[in-house]
């Protein structure tokens, strides 16, 4: 006797796909020709990034820095404590050979990468592995008169830094900010003394074009851990006055309308220059990492805000040998770097500090060790796939150990 066919409804389907991984829909893209137009649809991208969300499926790139090449790779860390992050793979990027890029976001999924001595920059999805390039700047660059010298000055250099990666609602465009340092000198003196300028330039990926926007009463300093923008704004620390007179304070860049705005920062994270003040992204909202610049036993406070209040969530104190923070994996789970450079785990729940075997003593410029955490997206970016041309390259850990 036959069995009854039974078939579900395609709706249903659809809702079962996207709680899987991406790169199982990536898979199964060859299935049919409506499974592989339905995974593009903004309802399914919503869905099966929303449920990442949900879940807390956070994915942790480590960058470095190879002792050998001088060049800068990632290593994906895999997202379970019980592995205790070992290294997945490690993934390099000829593009930026010889270069150094900073990575900015995430955003949905999608991480900026910028090197901030070029006009060099990609948006780049490591889940669907789409690639793309950014154009160079055409906006130009303007003279510069000394009225003391009573002359133009050369542009000797350009500099690209303090950017930041993140959406736009209204017009449904992904968008890249970032401030432009243009030095200045004389070039008929030996020893010229150098004049800067500033300009900030915004990149939309609707356009694909950059365009000069306002620059600011204020520029970024410092830096921030992984991420900086937060619901369609973008947010660095700046500060005003002379030394030990420092006043902390936030400057915000809103990509709907495109404006800038000054917030204070709170009265709780001391006085500058006693404390660092680290703005990170956490559990969705803007956070602040405070702790003391000296001292052998570093405590840290971390505060959150929410509509304008700012919360303490909690404080570790007293971690022996602990240099800086590096941001935050699952479940409030802080990393660490040490005094030796290597890097440690927090373990919110334990309270307990552990060093993970991620032997990062073979890498050079150690101090520049970061941490980024992303979601998985099939968000598209109009790019290629990252092995077409070699802008990417994936190579599995050699083993458990994490030797590289």
């Amino acid at each position: 006797m036959q069995r009854p066919r039974f078939e579900l409804p395609e709706a249903l389907v659809m809702e079962i796909l996207s709680k899987l991984p991406v790169k199982s829909l990536t898979r199964f893209n060859c299935v049919c020709k409506y499974w592989c137009s339905s995974f593009q649809t903004p309802h399914s991208i919503s869905n099966n990034y929303h449920n990442n969300l949900e879940n807390n499926n956070l994915n942790l790139l480590l960058s470095r820095c190879d002792g050998n090449t001088f060049q800068r790779y990632f290593s994906q860390l895999s997202n379970e404590k019980y592995q205790n992050y070992i290294v997945k793979q490690n993934i390099h990027l000829p593009f930026f050979k010889n270069d150094r890029p900073s990575v900015y976001g995430a955003c949905h999924g999608l991480l900026c990468l910028l090197d901030p001595s070029k006009d060099k920059a990609a948006i780049w999805n490591p889940s669907t592995r789409e690639f793309k390039i950014l154009p160079p700047s055409s906006i130009q660059r303007p003279p510069y008169f000394s009225p003391f010298e009573e002359t133009y000055l050369t542009l000797d250099d350009v500099s690209f830094d303090h950017a930041s990666f993140g959406f736009d609602s209204k017009t449904d465009d992904y968008k890249v900010i970032r401030f432009v340092t243009l030095t200045f000198v004389n070039s008929e003196e030996q020893y010229p003394h150098p004049h800067f300028m500033d300009q900030v330039e915004l990149y939309s990926l609707r356009s694909n074009s950059w365009k000069e926007i306002p620059c600011p009463d204020y520029k970024p300093t410092g830096t921030t851990l992984g991420n900086n923008y937060v619901d369609g704004i973008c947010y660095w620390k700046t500060e005003t006055g002379a030394y030990l007179d420092f006043r902390g304070l936030i400057l915000s860049f809103d990509m709907g309308n495109e404006k800038f705005s000054i917030l204070p920062i709170p009265e709780f994270v001391g006085s500058f220059p006693e404390y660092f003040v680290n703005l990170l992204v956490f559990n969705g909202s803007l956070g602040a990492i405070v702790y003391p610049t000296e001292g052998i036993d570093t405590s840290f406070d971390l505060w959150v805000t929410s509509e304008g209040v700012w919360t303490k969530q909690f404080n570790i104190k007293s971690i022996s040998g602990v240099v800086r923070p590096l941001g935050f994996g699952k479940n409030g789970d802080l990393f660490h770097r040490d005094t030796n450079d290597e890097v440690l785990l927090f373990d919110a729940s334990t309270q307990e500090l552990k060093e993970l075997q991620i032997n990062t003593y073979l890498d050079h410029f150690r101090f520049t060790i970061s941490l980024h955490a992303y979601l998985e997206s099939l968000v598209r970016i109009n790019g290629i796939q990252e092995n077409i041309e070699k802008h990417v390259i994936r190579q599995p850990a050699r083993d458990a150990s994490n030797e590289y």
